[in-house]
């Protein structure tokens, strides 16, 4: 399966759930009258892009609809997907791609912060890469031994500390040892913190403080977001943002979800690049974002005998 089939397949709830509702209104024919829209924009609410964004991506779509005579609501769906794909923030230079970096994945428990650490480690290591992780996720149990599982998958090396350790100092250990490699990617695996707690999230900004005065590579953090929270991800990535100078994000479980436009309204919200979405468990689910495609995959194909 291609890259965009594997898109597709992986927003399959959500794009569903999205023609559902259109398909309601087309049934009863195409105009572009005052129930198109309103029921245009509660889809797209529905789809938790956000009610802000819903709401400006209609008033656009409406004027040039006007502007531009389009024909029918068919030829206004085909245009979503493009206002969709020039919502999103622009993209940044891939930041597991650059040469010598440093990557803090940070983000609330549950969120597949491990696992992506993991899989993103795999990836690199068979682009032939050489890569460091490190767990600092010393608090949750089993965290650490799922990360060593991750590195003998991906054949890298590991630095670990006993449970309850300083993070900070599980961080410090990780880059002097990349350092001592040679190593060109660190990838380090933080515990999960409430986001709404300021006495964690102000521990965890220690955390990321030390990395960057050690490091002597660029370091990114990097929130990891599972995408069945809904609008509470752009909550967390708000705080996160906030506390720690987010470089971009990661969203996570788009296959379990009916609410995939989380991705867009965390990006277009916060100007944060979308650098990556898990949309199934496999090692090759873990995608290179593309807006185009990601917009494809969201909204679907519409026409007359389709619909």
């Amino acid at each position: 399966m291609g890259l965009l089939g594997r898109f597709s397949e992986g927003l399959q709830r959500s794009r569903e759930r999205f023609k559902e509702q259109m398909n309601v209104l087309l049934d009863r024919g195409p105009d572009l009258d005052g129930e198109f829209w309103d029921g245009l924009e509660e889809a797209l609410i529905l789809a938790d892009i956000g009610g802000v964004l819903a709401s400006d991506l209609v008033s656009d779509l409406r004027d040039t609809a006007t502007r531009r005579a389009l024909p029918d609501a068919y030829a206004v769906l085909d245009l979503l997907k493009e206002r969709i794909a020039d919502s999103f923030s622009e993209p940044r230079p891939e930041v597991f791609d650059e040469g010598h970096s440093v990557v803090l994945f940070v983000g609330i428990n549950g969120a597949g912060k491990t696992t992506t650490c993991g899989k993103i480690a795999k990836q690199a290591r068979d682009a032939g890469r050489t890569v460091v992780l490190g767990s600092a996720d010393t608090f949750r149990a089993a965290a650490i031994e799922q990360l060593e599982v991750w590195a003998a998958r991906a054949g890298v090396e590991i630095c670990a500390r006993e449970r309850g350790a300083d993070p900070a100092s599980v961080c410090y250990d990780t880059i002097e040892r990349a350092e001592a490699l040679g190593a060109d990617l660190v990838l380090i695996d933080t515990a999960g913190r409430l986001h709404t707690s300021a006495d964690l999230m102000r521990e965890l900004g220690k955390v990321a403080s030390v990395v960057r005065k050690r490091a002597a590579a660029p370091v990114h953090t990097v929130l990891v977001i599972d995408a069945t929270t809904g609008q509470n991800g752009l909550s967390q990535a708000r705080e996160f943002h906030a506390a720690l100078d987010l470089d971009g994000v990661i969203v996570t479980k788009l296959d379990g979800t009916a609410k995939g436009g989380i991705a867009l309204s965390v990006s277009h919200s916060l100007g944060l690049p979308v650098l990556k979405l898990g949309v199934g468990e496999s090692l090759d689910d873990l995608k290179p974002f593309d807006a185009r495609e990601y917009a494809d995959a969201l909204i679907g194909s519409f026409d007359e005998r389709s619909a």
